[in-house]
């Protein structure tokens, strides 16, 4: 039990150095962090199809969700137009004829998974990209909301295992996540809040109402994340999605709350700030 505990905070340590060091680092290094976390998560979301007995397009799907990732950074840098977005129209033909060519017996599902897998997993960090190259910045390279996002989703999941392990009694979604409460989901509710209070006092560009907005984004689209991911996990009887970090499992085990909440917030961004 303590190893197990000792090699979560280290795990958990690294993650954090890494996340927020390429993030703050550089555009490039801000790539090539998120280029490989969709290539794992696709590979990980794709071996949870195979056990549901399903024959996803791999490599394609990874090279759809790679170009996804590019166009949203590409248009949110400024470095290319809109009209990007619709090469994404060759990749759909493509699909159908490598499935002609595969001669599969679910090339509906096959087809179905492989883009929806590309959408999952590499939208939310292609939709990231606009924080970093948010207006309030003028559009100029700063990961300070990003990081704050992710601060939020840490201080939710914290407080929710913290408030709910102490007094966690009333299951919040049990058929899905036997170990969730109500009492967690407040706790974590109040974390964030309170981390978004503080964010609003170093982070200016955004009105502390923006900030506790996206705190209650966070904390409900964050928690329909980790359900969802759970549930595909559960109906394949996975425990992790990886075991890519120890102590943590797979990428999408620690993402997998940014996957829902990511595009909301980016929604919320576009049209209330």
């Amino acid at each position: 039990m303590k190893n197990n505990f000792l090699q979560r905070v280290a795990t958990s340590a690294v993650f954090v150095v890494v996340l927020i060091g390429s993030s703050i680092l550089d555009p490039a290094t801000f790539v090539l962090l998120f280029a490989a976390i969709i290539i794992i998560g696709l590979i990980e979301f794709y071996k949870i199809t195979v056990k549901g007995e399903l024959k996803p397009q791999i490599i394609t799907g990874i090279a759809f969700g790679l170009f996804i990732f590019a166009s949203n950074f590409l248009v949110a840098s400024n470095m290319l137009s809109n009209e990007i977005f619709a090469f994404y129209i060759p990749f759909f033909s493509l699909f159908m004829v490598i499935e002609l060519l595969r001669n599969t017996e679910n090339p509906f599902a096959n087809i179905s998974f492989t883009i929806f897998g590309a959408l999952y997993v590499a939208l939310p960090f292609g939709l990231i990209s606009y924080l970093v190259y948010s207006p309030i910045f003028n559009a100029e390279y700063n990961a300070s909301v990003l990081i704050a996002l992710f601060v939020l989703i840490w201080a939710s999941d914290s407080g929710a295992y913290l408030i709910g392990s102490l007094i966690g009694k009333h299951k919040l979604f049990e058929r899905i996540s036997p170990k969730k409460t109500w009492e967690g989901f407040i706790g974590g509710a109040l974390f964030a809040l309170i981390a978004a209070y503080i964010i609003s006092l170093y982070i200016k560009e955004l009105h502390m109402v923006h900030w506790l907005n996206i705190a209650l984004i966070t904390i409900v689209f964050g928690t329909f994340g980790d359900l969802f991911e759970s549930l595909l996990k559960r109906k394949v009887n996975l425990k992790d999605s990886g075991n890519i970090l120890p102590g943590h499992g797979g990428i999408l085990d620690r993402f997998d709350s940014l996957l829902l909440a990511a595009p909301v917030v980016f929604f919320y961004l576009q049209i209330f700030s």
